[in-house]
This record gives structure tokens, sequence and C-alpha cells, in this order.
């Protein structure tokens, strides 16, 4: 009957810990609304969207996409990621084990000799014990455990997975953009190609006319001065191939170390014309960048997170309750040390703790705490923003910029028609040379605008991709 009446309190303390942890001390957040539309400005709703498409598929080009798969691969600023990601695995590992019972064994022995003086030393005397000092050996596990009763264990693993997701998500945008840089590198590259043959044939077409100058002041039908004009013309043209050629080897070192190797040559094929994506360019609907885009899913996953903080904070405001178990043998010589029963011993002990005099700066801190998550949501509203700002920009570039280059084409025509018609008006002493130097002048900087505007929409359709979320697939 003693036995029963000393658990007692222990089995009253776990009933009542039965009955309050299915409390609860903050409610999970509602996700906010974010009114997105249904579609963007100026672009018809469409199931499709690109951004779920991997890179390897929407990447036509294979030396891209060898370049691609390698900076995927040695990237250093990813590889960098990727350990963030194992240390916050491991940190979430161990959060989990949070609410699993602390246990632990030891072993002791002591002797001490008190004074014959000392309070010890006369009860000795008095109880005729045999020898002057006492010796205990000791053999124990214990327990200990924290019952969650107000979910502050589940918040701290809430928020150490959201953590988790995070560092996922920043791997995932960090891939993103590499794969954006290593695409409009590439097709820089091209463009730099281009535009250096376009200066090398410029250089030839300024060349003959100069030729043809030189031959009209040795007849006496030009002065000097054309010849130093079409010399100039020349010149001008020449000096665009070394700036070609310093930006080729600039542009091939920036891709060398995307791709986590040392400088070097870049290999490419085909031409910047050439270049295709598989598929149509679909954007989808705004609802899509929840859950492709990874800096959004961050910006959710970080609500999560501060959510969980909010009921970790709140649950310190609480009583915590604590059970303690201790179990084994003691003895006072070391040949009684194993004698069972006698040596047996044990202990269960519950303990419930209510901060008194740290109430206030518990809630402050559980306020501070409830600021850091409405700022989390505004931040997440504002990274929907800019990612439906950026998807409808892009979308609206590729538009224009394509109306630009098929203007700029008709140009290109034009002008190869009429620097034709001059060359040919010139040798017949129809037209001026001024006539000639302005038309292949002109010709030169259409080709060069031309080239340009055809990486700008290929560079518009690599952004849109990003911008969708797609490229860590």
């Amino acid at each position: 009957m003693k036995n029963q009446h000393t658990y007692k309190p222990v089995l009253g303390m776990l009933i009542l810990l039965q009955f309050i942890t299915a409390c609860k001390v903050s409610r999970d957040m509602t996700k906010p609304d974010l009114g997105l539309p249904a579609n963007y400005t100026n672009h018809a709703a469409d199931t499709t969207n690109i951004g779920a498409v991997t890179w390897d598929e929407f990447f036509s080009d294979p030396v891209l996409k060898s370049i691609i798969a390698s900076a995927v691969s040695h990237n250093n600023d990813l590889q960098i990621a990727l350990k963030d990601i194992q240390a916050a695995d491991l940190s979430f590992r161990h959060v989990k084990l949070g609410n699993i019972p602390s246990i632990g064994i030891g072993i002791s022995a002591n002797t001490s000799r008190f004074s014959d003086n000392s309070l010890n030393g006369l009860s000795l005397k008095a109880f005729n014990y045999p020898s002057k000092h006492i010796e205990d050996y000791n053999a124990s596990a214990y327990m200990s455990w924290e019952a969650d009763i107000w979910g502050k264990i589940k918040s701290q693993k809430a928020a150490a997975l959201a953590d988790f997701l995070k560092t996922s998500e920043a791997k995932k945008a960090i891939q993103t953009q590499i794969v954006s840089e290593v695409a409009k590198g590439y097709y820089n590259l091209l463009m730099l190609d281009t535009q250096l043959a376009i200066a090398k044939r410029n250089v030839e077409l300024n060349d003959s006319t100069l030729t043809i100058i030189k031959l009209q002041f040795n007849a006496g039908e030009v002065t000097s001065l054309a010849v130093e004009q079409a010399a100039a013309q020349k010149l001008s043209a020449q000096e665009l191939i070394p700036k070609f050629e310093q930006a080729i080897t600039v542009q091939e070192n920036a891709i060398s170390i995307l791709t986590g190797v040392l400088p070097q040559h870049i290999t490419r094929a085909g031409t910047l014309r050439a270049i295709s994506f598989a598929g149509n360019i679909n954007p989808g609907i705004p609802a899509d960048l929840l859950a492709h885009r990874p800096d959004v899913r961050a910006a959710q996953l970080n609500i999560e997170e501060e959510n969980a903080r909010v009921g970790y904070a709140k649950a310190y405001m609480y009583p915590s309750l604590t059970i303690t178990a201790q179990a084994g043998l003691d003895a006072l010589r070391a040949s009684n040390w194993f004698n069972m029963p006698a040596s047996l011993f044990g202990g269960v002990a519950g303990s419930l703790l209510q901060p008194v005099f740290q109430q206030k700066k518990l809630r402050t801190a559980w306020e501070v705490e409830k600021l850091r998550r409405d700022q989390a949501v505004l931040r997440f509203r504002q990274s929907v923003l800019t990612a439906v700002g950026e998807v409808s920009d892009n979308l609206m570039g590729i538009v224009k910029l394509q109306q630009q280059r098929m203007l700029s084409e008709e140009r290109v025509k034009t002008l190869h028609l009429a620097t034709s018609n001059a060359r040919q008006l010139f040798s017949n002493g129809m037209a001026d040379y001024l006539e000639v130097i302005s038309a292949q002048s002109n010709a030169l900087q259409a080709e060069l605008d031309m080239a340009t505007l055809q990486k700008a929409v290929l560079d518009a359709k690599v952004d849109l991709y990003r911008s969708l979320g797609g490229g860590w697939q």
C-alpha cells in the first residue's frame, strides 16, 4: 500500500499530461490571399508552362547543353549551396530528436574520512561503525523527458524543417541563375563571333573601296581627301576586330569560371540565327510561380518558419513538465555492490516549472516573433509581385524585340542594296566617294545592331524561362 501511495502523484501528473497535451498555444497561420490574376497582362491563360520544363529539354543546342551540365556539376556556388543543404539536414535531424528521452549511465566510487569531532564522525562512533571512513559504490542509469505540452518541440521541428527546405530552394535559385548566365554568355559568344565576322568582312570591303579610290586619285579624278577618308573608314572597321576579340576572351573566361574550371577556350557550334528553343514559349498562369519559382517558394517557407517560431516563443510562457527516473546499484562496500536485491535503488520524479518573473521578457520575445512573421508575409507578397512583374516584362520584351529584329533585318537588306548601288555608281563616275563611304558605314552599323537584337531576343527568352522558375529541374 505504501508503494501505491508513493506513485500516486506521478500517476496523477501523467494523467494531467494526457489532458493538456491536446492544448495548443497558437494556431497555424493561413496562407495570405495574394489576389493573383488569371493570366499575365496582354497574354491569354495557358495550361502549359515552360518553367516546368527541364533545362535539358528547353535548350536545343547540344554544345550549350554540355556547358550547362558542366556548370551544374562543378560550379563552386552550387557546391557551397549543397554544403548548406547538408548542414541544414544535420540540424533538422538533431531537432527531430527533441522529444526523445535523454538517457545516460554513470559509475562512481568514492571514499570519505570524517573528522572524529564532526557530526558525521560522532555519528559513526554512536553507531559503532567499524571504520573511520565511508565508501560508496554507485552504478546507475537515468532518464529525463520533457513533455511537449504546448507544442514547443513541435514548433522547433517545424522551424527546422522550413529552414532545411529553404536551403534547398536557395540551391535551386542559384542553379536557375547559373543556367541563365551560362546560356546568355554562350549567346553572347555567338553574337561576338557574328560581329567579328561582320567587322572582318567590312574591312575587306573598305580595302576594295580604298583601292578603287587610290586608282582614281592616281588618275587625277579625286583628291587626296578622298583617299584619306577611305583609309580612315577602313581603320575604323579594323579597330572593331581587336575590340571583339578581347570581348570574346573575357566572355570565354566568364563561362569557364561558371563551369568551375580555369579560363579556357569555349567550343561553340552553329550561328546566332540558328538557335532555337524546344516547343512554344508559354508562361502558364501567375499561380504557377508559387510552385516553380525558388525565391517565391523560399519566401513562403519563411512564413512557415516564422510562424513556428511564434508558437515556440509563446510555449515558453507556459509551464514545462519534465519526468525523470533513475535506477541502479548502490553499496557501501565493493563486495556488496552486486548483492541483489539489497543494492538496488530507483526513483521517479516529475516537475512542473512555470516562469514567473520572466513573463515580461518572454512576452516581449513572443511579440517580436509575431512582428517578424508579419515581415515574412510582406516579403512573400513582394516576392510574388516581383516575380509576376518580371514575367510580364519578359513577355513584352520578347514581342517588342522580335518586332525590332524584323525591322532591323529589313534595314540591313536595304543598306546592303544601297551599298552595292553606291559602289556601282561610283565606279561609273555617277556617285561621290562620300556616298560609298556613308553607305558602307551605315551597313556595318546596321549589321552589328541586328546581331545585338538577335541576341537580345534569345536573352529575353532565357530570362522568361528563369523568371518562371525554370532551370533547377
